[in-house]
């Protein structure tokens, strides 16, 4: 099976949904299948490439920085890939394209697929629905609904990692066809079993959805042996800086970390307790990421993190700093219980295998070129 997968970000390249288009992309070559990636460039990354078999083609683009990319930015995806993205399948003619993305993605699967009638497919990934993240994209979301609703009705398949984000999108066009194919997860070769210090981790885009506020003030009235590490970079940094001045429990930052990098490992593998408190998520594999990695999870209530944790992690509300305060001390306190939760965790993490999960992409391939 020849197949165009398009994503406006893509290793190393973006945030949670890069790793995820990239992962399929390399399982599907694993399997015998050809797989060329339309993305945007960034820096000096090279304008095409092969990695781990997957052909690369990246377009020219105004994207300033790796880890956020703006609404501007975004559209520089549309106007620098149409062309060649079009020139790509009209030479391969591929037997389907794989859009990530509703908003900017699928637009360029729209337009090669009327100059070449090859199907289309796009998975949402959070964002791109209305409603989902109004702090970031509230104003753009209003404004493009009318458009947004003509996208998902134009697309020849629908795909969401989550029940709580295909809800989401039925309450705006309640007769759309939506399969759940849930995100994947690569272990990462972490250590589970290194010993652990008195170390709670966070790691994302910092944005005041992601919740990470909740957390700081959950601690810094609390004098703990313990250590809060945030990695990640975005437009809430200072501000979460400047709540953790003066915290009495410790508030580290280290930034944007490459997840091949040794710190970013060892992080993972000699924390004990892993905290995603956010307002908003749509199926995040960070919480696969550090289930699989031997740390006890905390996740918000919010989104999709019930369906990632299921019984192998603490559940809070959203917003709900007594409610983190209260579980974080509870797993502090408690060994057998964060073994326990551990333990589950482990065991869960194989329902997401890429096995798995690229067979359902495949199925639904094979269905799609069928019609």
């Amino acid at each position: 099976m020849k197949i165009l997968m398009l994503n406006y970000e893509y290793p190393p390249v973006g945030g949670g949904a890069a790793p995820i288009t990239a992962q399929l992309c390399e399982h599907l070559v694993q399997q015998g299948h050809s797989l060329d990636v339309v993305t945007m460039r960034y820096g000096s990354l090279p304008h095409t490439e092969v990695v781990n078999g997957v052909r690369i083609f990246r377009t020219p683009s105004w994207r300033a920085r790796p880890d956020i990319c703006r609404t501007g930015e975004m559209a520089t995806y549309l106007l620098g890939g149409r062309k060649p993205a079009t020139a790509l399948a009209r030479e391969h003619r591929y037997d389907l394209i794989h859009a990530h993305f509703i908003i900017p993605t699928s637009p360029l699967a729209r337009a090669i697929r009327r100059r070449t009638g090859i199907p289309y497919l796009v998975t949402c990934h959070g964002s791109d629905v209305p409603g989902y993240n109004p702090d970031r994209f509230g104003v753009q979301h209003k404004l493009l609904l009318p458009y947004w609703k003509r996208l998902v009705r134009s697309a020849d398949a629908l795909v969401s990692p989550s029940e709580n984000l295909k809800q989401l999108m039925l309450s705006h066009c309640p007769d759309l066809n939506i399969q759940i194919i849930p995100n994947g997860y690569e272990p990462a070769g972490f250590n589970p079993a290194r010993p652990r210090k008195n170390n709670i981790l966070l790691c994302s885009r910092l944005f005041p959805r992601k919740g990470f506020q909740y957390v700081i003030e959950a601690v810094k009235d609390l004098t703990l042996d313990w250590q809060v590490h945030i990695i990640g970079d975005g437009t809430y940094l200072e501000q979460l800086k400047a709540k953790a001045d003066g915290s009495k429990t410790p508030v580290i930052f280290h930034g944007w970390l490459d997840r091949d990098s040794a710190e970013f490992r060892e992080l993972y593998e000699t924390s004990s307790i892993f905290i995603l408190p956010s307002e908003a998520e749509n199926f995040p594999t960070v919480l696969l990421e550090a289930m699989s990695a031997g740390l006890a999870v905390i996740a918000s209530t919010a989104g999709g993190c019930p369906e990632v944790v299921g019984d192998a992690g603490l559940l809070v509300r959203p917003r709900n700093t007594d409610e983190i305060r209260r579980q974080l001390l509870r797993l502090i306190a408690d060994h057998a219980l964060r073994a326990n939760v551990v333990k589950k965790a482990a065991e869960r993490v194989r329902l997401f295998s890429w096995q798995t999960i690229t067979q359902q992409h495949l199925n639904l391939y094979q269905s799609l070129i069928a019609q």
